[in-house]
């Protein structure tokens, strides 16, 4: 049997012959950009007129029509290289197409473009033709060099089977090489753009639609000198001409509420949060969130608001309100289940926690396995409990409404429930992806909620929220009655994208350090 430094030694020898081979080629690169150089051609020009894009041209060409004369532009992506012809395909950022190049044509360009390789991006003005062999193909009349790519690209083969099926070889599919180098992910696997395209579509049409309903989108800031609006431990920065430290936001809402306080009927905010926890395939440390403050409302109100709002977006991004993740059909069609968290905990765990003492809460978690650090509270505990036994068995659409008051510090209490509080979240495969209260707005009540916070803070839990003296000053001017609602931008994403990674939604998700 090798031991384990053998396995070492022999990965690193390969590696070493990776980099070593990679670095002949970088090199062979450089010696033709100087080649191109003496030639005359400049291979970084400043401008190109691009009129036309792939696929339009692929759906748009006709067999009868007279020959279409277009201009396109983009990144070589294979290279058949022939005598006095050669062909070669260009994508954009549509699709690819394919490149006729005849030395008749191009004379000097053409004996230049022995020095082109894979990556090289070009512009090509020509006309539109069926080659024998059936593929809809420019025949370039001009062949500029635009950008020498000077790295080579991780190719992808593509080949289609006897079936007509498309077969994937050497696909550059490693993850942390992905995420780290999404530029390079973005042009050989084009199917992942499709992914940003629909998740600005998600946005587009979430402004759009509360737009149309009047509410403002505003800014509020991202530096505070108090982090509150949620249970999460934040980053911490130095101003240093004020010589004040102060902290990235992990939420938006205190400060969407003070406008509130100052008149504006609803207000919306699309903004990057920060909470200095844990990574894995549905968190990250930077992350984007919806908040939304309607005046004169409450959370009744509001879940129906939120199962329309994510139905128009589902039909908006897919043409339909079902989508596949995994291998299972979600249906965003309201009306969404919806279900106490007591009840919910009690069918999927058999367990009554209503009325139970933080020491029974603990027990219980331990009878099921479940860890909760002593510093955690009992609102904590059923956190966790709901967290590990119920929520990832909630796969449809599902609204979990009234939660304890110690869940809750924001939240009105329940007007007709002792010890609840007016708030849902909705669940979605498993996961939150949204949550809502009928907002607290009883300064007094308010201070007291804060004040269990700090006590719950100094009994060692970081992510217990801290007592903000001005936002309370704010309430004290009167707020009215209000609904908000907080929506994750990146697991809805993920949810209508067929993604189970929240790396997977985000251009540049944050890494550890490369070595």
């Amino acid at each position: 049997m090798k031991s384990e430094e053998d396995n070492t030694s022999k990965h690193a020898d390969l590696h070493q012959q990776e980099i070593e081979e990679l670095n002949v080629l970088m090199l062979r690169r450089r010696e033709e950009l100087e080649k191109l150089r003496e030639l005359g051609f400049n291979p970084y020009p400043y401008e190109f007129e691009r009129t036309d894009f792939s696929q339009d041209i692929i759906s748009g060409f006709k067999d009868d029509a007279p020959p279409r004369h277009v201009s396109i532009a983009g990144r070589i992506m294979s290279i058949r290289r022939m005598g006095k012809a050669s062909f070669c395909h260009v994508q954009d950022s549509k699709g690819k197409i394919q490149v006729y190049l005849k030395k008749d044509d191009l004379g000097a360009v053409y004996d230049a473009f022995r020095l082109l390789d894979i990556g090289d991006i070009v512009g090509v003005q020509g006309f539109v033709f069926r080659t024998k062999m059936g593929e809809i193909s420019v025949h370039a009349r001009e062949f500029v060099l635009l950008a020498k790519s000077l790295r080579p690209l991780p190719v992808v083969k593509e080949k289609v089977d006897e079936h007509g099926n498309k077969v994937i070889y050497d696909p550059f599919s490693d993850k942390e090489l992905r995420y780290r180098q999404r530029y390079v992910d973005l042009i050989v696997n084009p199917q992942v753009r499709e992914t940003f395209v629909k998740r600005a579509k998600i946005i587009s049409t979430m402004r759009r639609f509360f737009d149309e309903r009047g509410y403002l989108e505003v800014e509020t800031p991202v530096l505070q000198p108090v982090y509150g609006g949620a249970s999460a431990r934040p980053f911490k920065t130095h101003h240093n001409a004020l010589d004040i430290d102060l902290y990235l936001r992990i939420a938006d809402e205190l400060y969407l509420k003070r406008l509130i306080v100052g008149g504006f009927d609803g207000v919306y905010e699309i903004s990057k949060d920060f909470r200095n926890e844990g990574m894995d395939r549905t968190h990250n440390p930077e992350f984007t969130m919806m908040e939304l403050y309607v005046a004169y409302k409450d959370y009744k109100w509001m879940i129906e608001l939120t199962e329309r709002l994510i139905y128009e977006i589902a039909v908006a991004v897919n043409g339909s309100p079902k989508a596949t993740l995994g291998g299972t059909e979600i249906d965003f069609t309201p009306p969404w289940r919806r279900l106490t968290l007591f009840d919910a905990i009690q069918e999927y765990t058999g367990k009554e926690l209503r009325g139970k003492s933080e020491m029974e809460l603990r027990s219980i978690a331990e009878e099921m396995h479940i860890e909760v650090e002593p510093s955690r509270g009992s609102g904590a505990i059923i956190d966790e409990i709901f967290g590990e036994r119920v929520e990832p068995y909630l796969v449809q659409p599902t609204f979990i409404i009234d939660y304890p008051l110690e869940m809750s510090p924001l939240a009105k209490k329940h007007r007709s429930e002792s010890g609840l509080v007016e708030r849902f979240e909705g669940i979605v495969n498993g996961k939150e992806i949204c949550n809502a209260f009928s907002e607290l707005n009883d300064p007094l009540d308010q201070r007291a909620r804060f004040e269990e916070q700090m006590r719950l803070r100094a009994r060692g839990d970081e992510e217990a929220q801290v007592l903000d003296e001005d936002f309370l000053r704010a309430l004290e001017y009167g707020m009215p009655p209000t609904a908000g609602l907080g929506i994750g931008i990146d697991r809805l994403t993920m949810l209508l994208t067929n993604n189970e990674s929240i790396r997977d939604v985000i251009l540049f998700p944050q890494m550890k350090p490369e070595k």
